[in-house]
């Protein structure tokens, strides 16, 4: 199939907390496509876009998904377009509302022996003092609370003062509604690229991150100079590998398509733990992603025509 006669519309921009960021992997995206000769517009999606119309009326015939977050990567637009019939870039509608919902993408992980660490999903309709309560009898401190379904590390905090709990965790429920508490693993921050479909999907070469603040939040991954990127991983061969299978497992556990990518850390005794999957992981110029391909020889361009195949 030439996907050059094919009218692409790369989406960006979007409704959630990650708007800036999609709309600076989505332009990367746009512009790559253009120079390489192909019949591509952009469309900011924004409150007042409707979608479909602007879909129509620029006869569009492919989607190329670069949304981040709520609304974009949590399978709401994928249904959208599944319903009216336009071929689209990257998971499918039931693997992207795993992958953004932490908490069930850890019980499917759990159930195919994927270790993942402990956690505690509150309650947000129920008194939150007891659930409070439970957490301090179960979990040792440090321990970190996060949204269940937020991108780029936006609400994640890592408590370790005992005094601040009720504090951190009421005002995450306050500003987020789902919230869940987990264990605190210390280690390696790793981020594993995973690309390709059915039997052709492979694992990326594996990024270390060494962030300058406590852990790679929102402001190390996209401010310049917060983070060392240590590409490949420092880590023994063996255990390299078994991590870049394991990322690989994550990805086909929650049917995810095309590409994703799986963060984890490995701990001192080289135990791998998987926090969580992006289905639609950045494509900027600071992105892992792009970075883990390049090492591979897989230049930008490649990489989201790569991307694009998987509409198909």
């Amino acid at each position: 199939m030439n996907l050059k006669d094919k009218k692409i519309a790369v989406l960006m921009g979007g409704l959630s907390g990650e708007r800036e960021v999609s709309l600076r992997s989505g332009t990367r995206v746009f512009n790559s496509l253009k120079t390489q000769g192909y019949n591509v517009i952009a469309i900011d999606l924004n409150p007042k876009l409707d979608l479909l119309e602007a879909l129509k009326n620029e006869n569009v015939e492919v989607v190329y998904i670069m949304l981040h977050g709520r609304f974009g990567e949590d399978g709401a637009i994928q249904g959208l377009l599944e319903l009216y019939g336009y071929p689209y870039t990257g998971s499918k509608v039931l693997a992207s509302a795993l992958g953004m919902n932490k908490v069930a993408s850890k019980k499917v992980w759990q159930a195919c022996g994927i270790t993942t660490p402990k956690y505690f999903e509150l309650d947000k309709d129920s008194d939150l003092h007891p659930q409070i309560e439970r957490i301090r009898k179960v979990f040792p401190l440090p321990l970190v609370v996060k949204p269940v379904s937020e991108g780029s590390s936006l609400g994640v905090s890592i408590v370790r003062d005992e005094k601040k709990l009720d504090d951190v965790i009421t005002e995450t429920v306050r500003k987020f509604k789902d919230v869940f508490v987990e264990e605190f693993v210390a280690g390696q921050e790793i981020t594993v690229g995973i690309l390709g479909k059915g039997h052709d999907t492979k694992a990326l070469p594996i990024l270390e991150l060494a962030p300058k603040t406590e852990f790679y939040d929102f402001e190390a991954k996209y401010t310049a100079g917060m983070t060392d990127f240590i590409l490949p991983a420092r880590l023994p061969k063996p255990v390299y590998e078994r991590v870049q299978g394991i990322a690989l497992e994550a990805h086909r556990a929650v049917g995810a398509h095309g590409f994703s990518r799986v963060d984890m850390i490995v701990t001192k005794d080289h135990v791998p733990f998987v926090h969580e999957i992006n289905t639609i992981p950045g494509m900027t110029d600071r992105s892992d992603l792009p970075a883990e391909a390049a090492h591979a020889g897989i230049s930008f361009d490649q990489l989201v025509v790569n991307i694009l195949e998987s509409a198909f």
